[in-house]
């Protein structure tokens, strides 16, 4: 899969009026998911009565005691990280990996994604008080030491507090969340006590002090700034670092003989750096034992597999599909003609291709039985892909036209292209918050609706969007020069007016002084046969969270139709069918539109596009163009056609990997993009700066945190801080998904599918895989005893 993605923690992105971008807590998974290439799915479908996720881990369970004790395992890598830091914003996956066997976690994620208490560090933590203030009482393994011998303490708290709290500037953090709700902390009864006390209730607590630093990092600004970036003198996990080489691209993790806990497998782990396009290269070199891979690596290890299985060897599966094996016998012979002919020159060509090809044969059968001794684990990774519609300008500022372009997309048929190949679940997800299997999880994505032509159609025109509308100049625009004279400028004016006045007066005249329904009508309830005249459209449109459009009467009504069926979710109730209601599988039942707007049935052919005042309904879509991101464009190309057939066309604009977040994303460069966005077991907490509604900053840009769709509302922001302060675990899911309905009402994202794990291992590597939600047990992964050594060691 493609990795490409946002920088994780604070950062100040410009868009194309250059608004800043601030985030106050990364999401730790954020930096490997931005492109999602290869992806997964999970909705409730698929789950069974107790809950579990969609597709179960598949990282080859083994007792330790049928693991090798030594060897060293060859990981694959993105990169080695710029710093060890987890909270600097330029922390990335391999930090948080290093972090993740060196470092303390108080709390780790099992199978379903939920925090559960890490033995290894803790005997219990809980709330021990709520009032008049929370405190959570942490009472440490008594075992649990620093690298250089030193108890784990209160002190390492209060140090990481202090650091992350976000009162010390001279701290360049990239996440703070949680530790600003900290009022103190203080020793316990005794040193493996720890007591903190919270100014205010904080949900989630549970995410706090993972990892836990030792206080010479977290002790003062300069330590933290600068000397974890490079090194990590002390830690307290299974592994210690030991060394980082950075021309060769290996970063080695050695066995910390300080360990208290199950004694590591392994005698080293060495995280290599190596590009996506360029891991199925160094598998059928025999170079890694486990790496993160995309579909077309994937399909080659399987075919591999089915030669050793069928019992051929390197050099006749080459025969069968490898360099050269289309060349037919008769070929074949004119090529040994031309070899072997009286044209000197063309000889010496004809020779060295066939040289060439004899060579490229004989890599791919050697590749081919190498790749024979992997094979390919795989299970849902807990992170979707969406669709970003940037509500910020243009015409998605219009909620109107964001709902359209949702209703005309086919979801299950994203999902089902990329993952039924793959063989994992494809019911895409129905939460922007949480994954099947989560407790906070609920399809919430009723509150739009599905896939529907017709509804998307009537968006369109009732937000103006109509066949022909891109050759209609705007009311009141000119033929011919701009510039004329004053006294025609003037006379044309007064004209206007007295026309205005006279039509009003006749409406006074005909219909009284008051307002009237006459010039609304719901679409889906005209009589059969009746076709309404021209459209008429109204101006403006509802409130996006970014930009507030003056709402015609019909907007107005659409969207209270839409706030209704969120406040039906809330309670978990369903709307009544009706104008204006939801239905319960179709979201909106009608969009409200003037009278006289065409039919849905009677909208011209989608070759026809569609148009506004003089302009074409054109949407930007930006795609990475790199050589692990084909899922995505191949996603992208069928969502072009999903558009194109209501009448909206797209203008495909393809960017490097590199420029893609950074200069198109994060700085509102767009109309329309693919990128993901992992789930969280803190979603009230993790989730806020995602969907948060951007703020005016004082040069009048936005602040959109990590709302890079700059489509937001207030009460989505206070769900989600209501949902922070409870600790009321029940009220915080009900909550969480309160929030969510009101995400897919306002359309800025359109999950889409999940991401698949897919994960090369060499066939006696055990316990490593593809996790799931799980956090990796580094200290069980080895690689498998051998029945013929009786458990020796092998020589890896």
């Amino acid at each position: 899969m493609s990795q490409v993605g946002a920088p994780q923690g604070r950062t100040w992105a410009g868009s194309s009026r250059s608004p800043r971008s601030r985030t106050l807590r990364s999401v730790a998974t954020l930096t490997s998911a931005v492109l999602a290439v290869t992806v997964l799915a999970g909705c409730s479908s698929d789950e069974d009565a107790d809950g579990a996720p969609a597709a179960a881990q598949d990282n080859a369970p083994t007792a330790r005691s049928l693991v090798d004790d030594g060897g060293t395992l060859r990981w694959a890598v993105d990169a080695l990280p710029a710093t060890f830091n987890a909270f600097q914003a330029d922390a990335d996956a391999t930090t948080n990996r290093v972090a993740g066997a060196a470092l303390p976690a108080l709390h780790i994620l099992d199978e379903r994604g939920r925090p559960r208490l890490n033995p290894d560090y803790l005997e219990t933590a809980e709330v021990v008080e709520t009032e008049p203030r929370q405190v959570v009482l942490y009472k440490l393994n008594q075992q649990a030491v620093w690298s250089d011998g030193r108890e784990i303490g209160a002190a390492d708290f209060v140090a990481q507090w202090r650091a992350l709290s976000g009162r010390d500037t001279a701290y360049w953090t990239a996440r703070n969340a949680g530790y600003e709700r900290i009022e103190k902390i203080e020793k316990g009864k005794n040193d493996l006590e720890v007591r903190v006390t919270f100014a205010k209730p904080y949900a989630d607590w549970r995410s706090l002090f993972t990892p836990l630093y030792p206080k010479q990092v977290m002790g003062s600004p300069n330590s933290f700034n600068d000397g974890a970036r490079t090194t990590l003198k002390v830690t307290a996990g299974p592994f210690l670092l030991r060394a980082v080489d950075r021309k060769t691209g290996d970063l080695t993790l050695a066995r910390n003989p300080r360990w208290w806990g199950r004694p590591a497998k392994l005698d080293s782990l060495v995280l290599r750096a190596v590009p996506r396009a360029d891991r199925e290269a160094a598998l059928a070199g025999g170079k890694l034992d486990l790496a993160e891979i995309d579909r077309s690596t994937a399909e080659r290890i399987a075919l591999a597999l089915k030669d050793a299985d069928a019992g051929r060897s390197g050099a006749q599966a080459a025969q069968l599909h490898g360099p050269g094996s289309a060349i037919t016998p008769g070929k074949a012979l004119g090529s040994w003609a031309l070899a072997h002919g009286a044209d000197e020159e063309l000889a010496s060509e004809v020779k060295a291709a066939r040289a060439e090809n004899k060579a490229a044969a004989a890599r791919y059968a050697a590749a081919q039985e190498t790749l024979a001794g992997y094979v390919v684990r795989k299970s849902l990774e807990p992170a979707y892909t969406q669709l970003s519609l940037n509500g910020e300008s243009g015409p998605l500022a219009d909620e109107r036209v964001r709902r359209a372009v949702a209703r005309a997309i086919d979801r299950r048929e994203l999902a089902e292209s990329v993952l039924k190949p793959l063989g994992l679940p494809s019911d895409p997800p129905g939460s922007h918050l949480a994954l099947a299997g989560q407790a906070a999880y609920a399809d919430s994505s009723d509150a739009l609706g599905d896939q529907d032509t017709k509804e998307a159609r009537a968006l369109l025109a009732d937000a103006g969007w109509v066949p022909g509308g891109a050759q209609k100049k705007p009311a009141g625009t000119k033929a011919g020069s701009e510039a004329g004279t004053k006294a025609k400028a003037a006379e044309e004016a007064d004209s206007k007016k007295k026309a205005a006045e006279e039509a009003d007066s006749k409406k006074k005249t005909e219909k009284g002084d008051t307002a009237s329904d006459d010039g609304l009508y719901i679409v889906g309830d005209d009589k059969p046969g009746e076709l309404p005249a021209a459209p008429r459209i109204g101006p403006g449109g509802p409130e996006t969270g970014t930009r507030v459009l003056a709402p015609a009467p019909a907007a107005a009504r659409e969207s209270a139709a839409l706030l209704a069926r969120a406040e039906a979710l809330d309670t978990g109730a369903r709307a009544a069918a009706g104008p204006g209601n939801a239905k319960p599988d179709k979201g909106v039942a009608g969009a409200y539109a003037p009278l006289g707007s065409a039919a849905p049935a009677a909208v011209p052919a989608a070759s026809q596009a569609l148009g506004k005042d003089g302009k074409a309904l054109s949407l930007r879509f930006v795609l990475p163009s790199g050589p692990g991101s084909e899922t995505l464009r191949s996603v992208g190309d069928r969502i072009v056609r999903m558009l194109d057939a209501v009448g909206i066309r797209t203008e495909i604009t393809k960017v490097s990997d590199e420029s893609f977040f950074k200069d198109h994303i994060a700085s509102g460069d767009y109309d329309l993009a693919l990128y993901s966005w992992p789930a969280s077991a803190f979603p009230a907490t993790d989730a806020r700066p995602i969907f948060a509604k951007p703020e005016p900053a004082s040069d009048g840009s936005l602040l959109v945190e990590q709302n890079y769709s700059r489509v937001g509302t207030d009460r989505i922001d206070q769900l989600f801080d209501q949902a922070a302060g409870t600790l009321d675990e029940e009220e915080a899911g009900d909550l969480i998904r309160q929030a969510d309905a009101r995400i897919w009402a306002a359309a800025g994202s359109i999950p889409l599918y999940q991401r698949p794990q897919l994960v090369a291992a060499r066939q006696d590597v055990v316990n490593a895989g593809a996790w799931g939600f799980a956090a990796p047990q580094y200290q069980d992964i080895g690689f498998k005893k051998s029945e013929t050594t009786k458990g020796s060691p092998s020589n890896r």
